[in-house]
């Protein structure tokens, strides 16, 4: 099994818009809600490029622009981090079946550590970040990081995503996909089974999202 985190796991993508108005409205700006959208699932890096074209400044520095969103959102995880529906029940399920499980992620490490106080360290056999690959979410690579850290074939994992991006990088890597939309609607992608929450999830679902895409790529 194969879990995002923000917008997936936990409600994180609410936080992420504190941080990010705050720093557009430090800049004298107003974050569009189509460069909001185009900012969920990407890497730090892609979202201040969003950001700042979206305000009209792209001459602004994305590494000066990032270390502050960074401060900011470690201070928001510290307090404000909940759970998903569904999702804390659907992650213990996996767990007890003993299912290998990895958590794949576009935020960078020290966010994912405070991140992990509320996930539980023990509930994950891999944890892959954004800023620990080479070619962040679109890109396959750290879903096939994510499987070859668990020893398990990708086209016999399921990834859970909530954005695009996400959708495309699992896609793109060969696994099965089970999408739950959180702060921005989902297209329907062929391959792609997607629920409105993660409340009505379970393992025999999950197991014939595998069986689907072993018979696809058959």
């Amino acid at each position: 099994m194969l879990f995002d985190m923000d917008g997936t796991l936990v409600d994180s993508e609410k936080l992420w818009d504190v941080a990010l108005q705050e720093l557009a409205r430090e800049y004298g700006g107003e974050l569009s809600i189509a460069a909001r959208r185009a900012i969920i699932g990407t890497s730090m890096a892609e979202s201040m490029r969003i950001l700042h074209d979206d305000l009209g400044q792209p001459e602004r520095d994305p590494e000066a622009s990032a270390a502050w969103i960074n401060a900011r959102i470690l201070e928001l995880f510290r307090t404000g981090l909940r759970w998903r529906p569904g999702a804390l029940a659907l992650l213990r399920a996996v767990r007890e079946a003993g299912i290998p499980t990895a958590l794949v992620t576009s935020s960078g490490r020290p966010l994912v550590e405070i991140a992990l106080d509320t996930l539980g360290r023990d509930s994950f056999d891999a944890v892959v970040c954004g800023d620990e690959v080479v070619a962040a979410k679109p890109h396959p690579e750290p879903y096939l990081t994510a499987a070859r850290l668990l020893g398990v074939p990708i086209g016999r994992c399921v990834a859970i995503e909530d954005s695009p991006t996400g959708v495309a990088s699992a896609l793109a890597a060969g696994a099965a996909v089970l999408a739950v939309p959180a702060e921005a609607p989902l297209p329907t992608i062929a391959g792609v089974h997607q629920v409105e929450s993660l409340t009505g999830a379970d393992l025999e679902l999950l197991a014939a999202l595998v069986v689907d895409r072993a018979g696809a790529a058959g």
